[in-house]
């Protein structure tokens, strides 16, 4: 995962101001005005936003001095990209009690995002920060956003996205205990639905697609989806493999009134 670790460069060091608010920093790919882009955004704000009196988004828009040809963040850059945002971050926090959600690399430009209650001197605290790296230009920004909708329309992850950062997670855990992700192994679905004939029209779809059913159940206790599917399949487990198949399991559940509840899979250390 070097790549993608280049990319989303340094953990993020913020601290919340919200006792309810669990810092939950990650990343996702997307194509923004037909470019490839990076963005990354502090999931566990949708928790608590809005916040009332946080109504303005505030951003940051710094030149990269050496972009990759696809316009992301460089292996050499990402450092001093990442102490700039930290100190941007750290500035905003102390000065205007704001909060930082997230940033977008894309087009050889990284865009800082954060929320304030008042702009007074927010110009001001961005320019004492960017004096420190003379070599970089950059513009910014300000605009009245009482919804959050920079956070949750721009930022935020689609569902499909939000499935792709799962699959990842659930990766970054088996190469910390040791996978090398090489060997194929059975990979275990649950899938949860509101009829037991939505869920044998979902099982029709796939059911010549090598998967084979573990469980097939009912139980009211699963709450308004009772019907319960337990599918396995011999896959791989790297990235893109896996958003494959678990991205076409999602959709076909959503077209059947499913649930996709995730997938696990055994560590393999040989």
């Amino acid at each position: 995962m070097g790549l993608l670790g280049n990319i989303f460069g340094k953990k993020h060091k913020t601290r919340t101001q919200h006792p309810s608010h669990k810092v939950d920093w990650d990343f996702y790919f997307t194509n923004v005005d037909r470019k490839l882009s990076s963005i990354a955004v502090d999931l566990g704000l949708a928790n608590i936003a809005p916040i009332k009196d946080q109504k303005n988004v505030c951003w940051v828009s710094i030149k990269m001095l050496a972009p990759r040809e696809d316009g992301l963040s460089s292996n050499s850059e990402s450092e001093i990209l990442g102490d700039i945002e930290d100190q941007l971050a750290e500035s905003m926090k102390v000065k205007h009690s704001a909060t930082h959600v997230g940033r977008l690399t894309s087009d050889g430009n990284r865009d800082i995002y954060f929320y304030v209650s008042d702009i007074t001197l927010v110009d001001k605290t961005i320019s004492d920060v960017m004096l420190l790296y003379p070599k970089y230009s950059f513009d910014y920004g300000t605009k009245e956003d009482e919804k959050w909708s920079g956070y949750f329309d721009f930022l935020y992850p689609l569902p499909q996205q939000m499935q792709s950062i799962q699959n990842r997670r659930v990766i970054d855990n088996l190469e910390k205990g040791g996978d090398k992700l090489t060997k194929e192994r059975p990979v275990d679905h649950w899938i949860y639905f509101k009829t037991e004939n939505d869920k044998r029209q979902f099982w029709n779809r796939i059911e010549n697609e090598g998967f084979k059913i573990v469980t097939d159940d009912h139980d009211k206790s699963f709450g308004e989806n009772p019907y319960r599917l337990h599918i396995s399949r011999v896959d791989k487990v790297d990235q893109n493999s896996v958003d494959e198949y678990v991205i076409h399991l999602w959709k076909l559940a959503g077209e059947y009134n499913g649930d996709y509840d995730g997938w696990e899979t055994s560590i393999e250390t040989d």
